[in-house]
C-alpha cells in the first residue's frame, strides 16, 4: 500500500481512483469494488467489528481512496507507516449539498431512491448486509445526521470542516496532500514524485452516477426477483 485516502466520501474519490491509476498506482480501492462486488462486504463488517487483516482486504492494491478505506485512515496510516496520504477536500456547503442528495438521501431519505434501495434489502441478502454496514459507519462516524426533515446543510458542512482538520492534525506534514481536482496534476505529482501526464485530470460527474447505479442495481435486481417469483407460480 503507497497512497491511503483519507478524504471522505463525496470528495472527488472517483476521479482521484482514475487519476492515481493513470500515474501508476493500480490497483486503487475504492467503494466501487464493494459496489461491484457484495461478497467483499463481510470483510468490512469485520473490520468495522474490530478485527481484520489489511493485506489481505487490499492484497494486490497500491492505493485506496473513498471509503471503507477512508474510514479507517487512522488505522491505516498506522499499519502502512510509509505510506503517502491524500486528504481529498472541496468546499464544505458544496459537500454537504452532494451528500444530501446521495448518500442521506440513500440512507435515510423519503424518496424513491431510498425507497428502491429498501426494496432490494428485503430480496437480496448481499445488498442488505451493504446496507446494514453503511448505515452503521455513517452512525459511528457522527457525520450524517439521521434527521427525519432531511439534514441541516450548516452543521454537515460543519462536520466535514472538522473532519478534514483532525486528519490534518494528525497525519505528520511530510506525509500529506491535501489535494482538490480543481488543483490539477501538478501538486499531486509532485507530491508522489511522478512526472506530470500529457492527459487533462479525469472529469467524473459521480452524483450522476451515484444515483443512477442504485436505482439501476435495484431495478435490475427487484426484476430478477419479479421473474424469479412468476418461474415459481408457474411451477405450482
Amino acid at each position: 500500500m503507497q497512497i491511503i485516502g483519507a478524504g471522505l466520501p463525496r470528495t472527488a474519490t472517483l476521479t482521484q481512483k482514475i487519476a492515481l491509476e493513470m500515474l501508476g498506482y493500480a490497483p486503487c480501492y475504492h467503494m466501487v469494488n464493494v459496489l461491484s462486488d457484495l461478497s467483499l462486504v463481510p470483510q468490512w463488517t469485520k473490520a468495522f467489528e474490530g478485527g481484520t487483516n489489511w493485506d489481505e482486504i487490499f492484497a494486490g492494491c497500491q492505493a485506496t481512496v473513498d471509503w471503507p478505506g477512508s474510514f479507517f485512515w487512522r488505522e491505516l496510516i498506522d499499519y502502512y507507516p510509509e505510506a503517502k496520504v491524500i486528504l481529498s477536500v472541496r468546499p464544505a456547503d458544496a459537500w454537504a449539498k452532494s451528500m444530501s442528495n446521495t448518500i442521506w438521501d440513500v440512507v435515510y431519505g423519503d424518496n424513491l431512491v431510498h425507497d428502491l434501495s429498501q426494496a432490494r434489502t428485503r430480496v437480496d441478502p448481499g445488498w442488505r448486509d451493504y446496507m446494514d454496514l453503511i448505515t452503521a459507519m455513517w452512525e459511528k462516524s457522527g457525520l450524517l445526521p439521521s434527521s427525519a426533515a432531511g439534514p441541516d446543510l450548516d452543521e454537515l458542512a460543519g462536520a466535514f470542516v472538522r473532519y478534514n482538520e483532525e486528519v490534518k492534525a494528525t497525519v505528520p506534514a511530510d506525509r500529506l496532500l491535501v489535494w482538490q481536482p480543481a488543483d490539477g496534476w501538478e501538486p499531486l505529482c509532485e507530491f508522489l514524485g511522478k512526472p506530470v501526464p500529457q492527459a487533462p485530470l479525469p472529469r467524473v460527474n459521480d452524483s450522476k452516477m451515484f444515483n443512477e447505479r442504485i436505482v439501476d442495481a435495484a431495478l435490475a435486481v427487484l426484476g430478477q426477483w419479479q421473474g424469479d417469483q412468476r418461474e415459481l407460480a408457474a411451477a405450482k
